[in-house]
């Protein structure tokens, strides 16, 4: 997912996600195995595999499916090592994309990655080239009445609460998610979105014909086994999104 500066930009990248469950699900396992190989399995003393695990809930991923990928990554049973890589480019109009790698095969995941960048349009920067402009932060959507959601969200820890649409968008340091978490579902608040992401500090406003060219790219990436996630620092307004269907 990328930007979290619009709801409306998060409800079109979710979109065209889900239309890819089966890759979704390989991911979100991914995530968990190589959290629990690095944090160990017990997640009440692991934060990473706690919020791998409740993300790969919200997504409706099998429990048996969880459950192995945590025997898997804690050493119970046989399974792959991944390598956490991150890489760092531009999209096309100078958006800035950070891209979050777990793989096997550190040599076959740059090539396709650089691929991908060359072929769209890109260009694949020097480590250190984008990665200032983010920042990991905890980051939930709820849905709700104002003052419901802002004094629970407050009370469990969060930093800041923005309308977006219907929504709200509750950010908080990557530690207190779930303790944010927990106190919007405490308040019976409904959560459409919980997750640490990095956001950016600074936005690139990308108009109709740049929004074409960034998401061609973005959703290329994300096509890739090996790309966990990609961020990007586009702003694509609401009217333009729209347009674009």
């Amino acid at each position: 997912m990328a930007g979290h500066s619009k709801w409306a930009n998060i409800k079109h990248r979710k979109g065209r996600q889900d239309a890819k469950r089966g890759k979704l699900f390989a991911k979100l396992i991914r995530a968990i195995e190589a959290a629990a190989r690095q944090g160990g399995g017990d997640a009440a003393a692991n934060p990473t595999l706690a919020t791998a695990v409740q993300k790969a809930k919200d997504a409706s991923v099998p429990k048996d499916n969880i459950e192995r990928a945590i025997a898997r990554g804690s050493g119970s049973e046989e399974g792959v090592v991944y390598d956490e890589v991150w890489y760092e480019g531009y999209a096309p109009g100078g958006v800035a994309l950070y891209v979050q790698v777990l793989t096997d095969n550190r040599n076959r995941a740059a090539a396709a990655v650089r691929s991908v960048f060359t072929k769209n349009n890109g260009s694949l920067g020097e480590p250190g080239s984008v990665g200032y402009l983010f920042e990991q932060r905890g980051y939930l959507l709820a849905r709700g009445d104002e003052d419901a959601v802002m004094m629970a969200a407050l009370e469990g820890g969060a930093d800041d609460v923005n309308p977006s649409d219907d929504l709200w968008e509750v950010v908080c340091a990557p530690g207190d998610l779930a303790a944010v978490r927990s106190a919007l579902e405490e308040a019976e608040i409904p959560i459409e979105q919980s997750e640490v992401t990095q956001m950016p500090s600074v936005s690139v406003a990308v108009d109709e014909a740049g929004a074409g060219k960034v998401l061609r790219l973005v959703d290329a990436l994300e096509d890739l086994d090996d790309v966990q996630s990609v961020y990007g620092n586009f702003d694509i307004p609401d009217e333009v999104l729209a347009a674009m269907g």
